[in-house]
């Protein structure tokens, strides 16, 4: 089931997300709706507070090629847990910024633990695009956004561009 994706500024998008403790059928559930929200809208990544739930859950899919297939990813209390020196720029956006994108640099290969949909613990080292998304993420399991790391004016600036686009669906 698609799920709505909240648009910043929200209050949600700020918090911090608490540990999955047990994975349940409802968590699971939720995974798979957040994977078929991610396709539909169309983005590469989506975690647990975009669709107003406050837990430690991640979605990504960072195959962008037409003729590849689909490599889903759920991870649950995912976490990295070393990264490398040498860094990358990509130009990110955000499903719940919509049209805005902005450059920010992050650490080019991440290796992450994360406890799949089965609950098995799984770790992987990720580089370019998808070590990019996964930290994105995982940001947003922390309470931030990729306009936090950039300045006060082009971070204000967007901000204020989301508060009318609300406005505006609002009237609709």
């Amino acid at each position: 089931m698609k799920r709505s994706i909240i648009i910043h500024p929200d209050p949600r998008l700020k918090k911090v997300c608490a540990p999955v403790a047990d994975l349940s059928d409802d968590l699971r559930k939720l995974a798979d709706d957040m994977l078929e929200t991610m396709y539909d809208a169309p983005g590469v990544g989506l975690a647990a507070p975009q669709v107003g739930v406050l837990d430690r859950l991640i979605v990504l899919d960072c195959v962008k090629d037409k003729g590849d297939a689909p490599h889903p990813l759920i991870m649950f209390n995912p976490k990295v847990i070393a990264s490398s020196d040498e860094l990358n720029t990509y130009e990110e956006g955000c499903l719940s910024i919509p049209e805005q994108y902005a450059e920010v640099t992050r650490p080019k290969v991440v290796d992450v633990t994360w406890i799949d949909r089965d609950g098995k613990e799984r770790k992987e080292t990720f580089d370019g695009l998808w070590a990019t998304c996964v930290q994105h993420e995982i940001d947003h399991l922390n309470g931030k956004l990729f306009i936090d790391y950039l300045g006060p004016m082009k971070r204000q600036m967007i901000t204020r561009k989301m508060q009318k686009l609300k406005r505006d669906r609002a009237r609709v």
